[in-house]
């Protein structure tokens, strides 16, 4: 069959009908869940055309341009589920704030569909399990759409101490947005670089000490990490039973409070959240302006470093929280009595590691799979792709360790508890007569150094409450030569909703957060 000349294909196009062009995408980057809903609401938008919008911006920003590897893949049929919630809610069918509202996940949480879970490792890069986590089935319920999954640290950073932060043999490395040479923390590095740069409205971290609420502070964002037994764990690749936590990464508090409505919850498979469902309430209707007034804040002021620049933004934001009508309450010394506390975190850490891997392995449906900590050592080893950065110390540490009947961890266990919690929080809660702690969560993102590793210098706030299993908020509350800094809220165990009112009150008298500007460098 002739094919058409040039020519009579030109003379056919100037005879044809003008055929419509589809309308542009609307512009996302910089909206939050809450804005987008109420576009929906009022009909400027609709699920469908928002998640095309969002799968563009990740082909445009993620893919090519800045090239910021913080999504790993995809999901074929967002844009069907996308197009099935519009039906619904044509049909008057609206299930809550996430009806329609695109979610990324961290890739180390199960999701259906041909989408494998990797954990940034390329021992799972076949890892398609046909399940759902019971976070995500819990989000399916409340009608959001999973967009995707995001990059994250390998082995959520429990690999080696030698690692760099962001980086998995499957995706590569995550940039953070607002300097593309500068480091997105870890290990929920994806989730927290592609809410600050518009990929996903809100996205799903995990955290066991500090990967929710580091990245989100580096990366300009709002990161919470509920109370340890809020959220089940189950279908997620662990690490510590004691301290896993998946957890919301926001551009607010109140999209954070949203989807924690949304993914709270017993599981009948994961004990610790046997109190779940007593526990948990709407995280959204606790917000409130007013939630700072008549509130005593305890400050971390030992545990925000050195640094005057960072001394300044904290300062300014107590003065933020007292103009919310906040008491302030300086605490001078929080770390006395609490000096074995890392070493027994670690013990812990690398018990529960060997215990947990293998479990979680031994439940994929892939018979030919790594089934124990020790495969997933062999086949790094057989792969020199895999140790090419950085080596695999802690898990060869993790396989040398006894089992959870020895007597090494049950001490480590038991001390690691008392200490977090009621000689830690619980204590420093009573003393000082103080409702919330806070402190500076992280400080101005670090260069990426492959070859060398992090050189993260902090301050940190997170290992108090993740050993504890405590919740801990960040919110942004500034930055230092626009690399984002963020201000910690933690309180008691079960007060998840007071430290997000407490956060939401602050987050609305300082509005500090920074859109990322995709700078190479920094430069003088």
């Amino acid at each position: 069959m002739q094919k058409f000349s040039l020519l009579a294909a030109s003379a056919l196009f100037l005879i044809a009908p003008a055929m419509a062009l589809p309308p542009p995408l609307p512009e996302v980057a910089g909206k939050d869940a809450a804005t987008l809903q109420a576009e929906m609401s009022e009909g400027r938008i609709n699920s469908d055309v928002a998640t095309a919008a969002y799968l563009e911006r990740i082909r445009r920003v993620d893919d090519a341009g800045p090239t910021l590897n913080a999504v790993i893949a995809t999901f074929p049929d967002a844009t069907v589920e996308a197009h099935r919630l519009d039906r619904e809610r044509a049909a008057g069918a609206i299930r809550g704030p996430l009806h329609g509202i695109p979610i990324l996940l961290k890739d180390n949480i199960e999701a259906k569909g041909p989408v494998p879970t990797t954990a940034g490792s390329l021992a799972l890069k076949d890892n398609v399990t046909g399940r759902d986590a019971p976070l995500v089935a819990r989000m399916r319920e409340a009608g959001a759409v999973i967009l995707g999954k995001t990059n994250l640290s390998e082995w959520a950073n429990i690999r080696s101490n030698d690692s760099t932060s962001g980086w998995s043999a499957v995706g590569g490395l995550t940039r953070n947005p607002h300097a593309l040479d500068r480091n997105a923390c870890g290990s929920s590095s994806g989730s927290g670089a592609a809410v600050a740069a518009g990929l996903a409205p809100v996205a799903i971290g995990t955290e066991t000490d500090g990967s929710i609420t580091c990245p989100a502070g580096v990366n300009g964002i709002v990161g919470f990490k509920p109370t340890v037994g809020l959220v089940s764990r189950t279908h997620i690749v662990p690490i510590s039973h004691s301290q896993d936590t998946a957890g919301p990464m926001a551009l607010t508090v109140r999209d954070a409070a949203a989807v924690l409505t949304a993914i709270a919850g017993s599981d009948p498979a994961d004990p610790a959240t046997a109190e779940g469902d007593a526990r948990k309430t709407d995280y959204v209707a606790a917000l409130a302006d007013r939630a700072l007034s008549g509130k005593r804040i305890g400050v971390l002021r030992d545990r925000i470093g050195g640094r005057a620049d960072i001394a300044t933004l904290f300062d300014a934001a107590l003065r933020d929280m007292e103009a919310a009508g906040a008491t302030i309450v300086e605490i001078a010394d929080s770390k006395s009595g609490l000096e074995e506390l890392g070493d027994a975190e670690f013990e812990i850490l690398m018990t529960e590691l060997k215990a947990d891997m293998a479990a979680y392995l031994a439940s994929l449906p892939n018979p030919e799979g790594p089934k124990t900590l020790a495969d997933l050592i062999a086949f790094n080893k057989a792969h020199p792709e895999e140790l090419r950065w950085f080596d695999q110390s802690l898990f060869e540490l993790a396989e040398s360790k006894g089992s959870l009947d020895s007597a090494a961890y049950r001490e480590a266990k038991a001390k690691a508890a008392r200490l977090a919690g009621p000689d830690g929080i619980d204590r420093l809660l009573a003393a000082h007569r103080v409702d919330l702690l806070v402190g500076v969560t992280n400080g101005p993102a670090w260069t990426t150094d492959l070859v060398n590793g992090d050189h993260y210098t902090g301050p940190s706030a997170s290992q108090l409450p993740a050993v504890a299993g405590y919740p801990h908020l960040t919110v942004p509350m500034g930055a230092i030569e626009g690399l984002p800094v963020g201000v910690s809220f933690i309180g008691g165990k079960w007060k998840d909703a007071e430290v997000l009112a407490a956060g939401f009150a602050y987050e609305q008298v300082s509005r500090k957060r920074v859109a990322p500007t995709y700078r190479a460098a920094i430069t003088p």
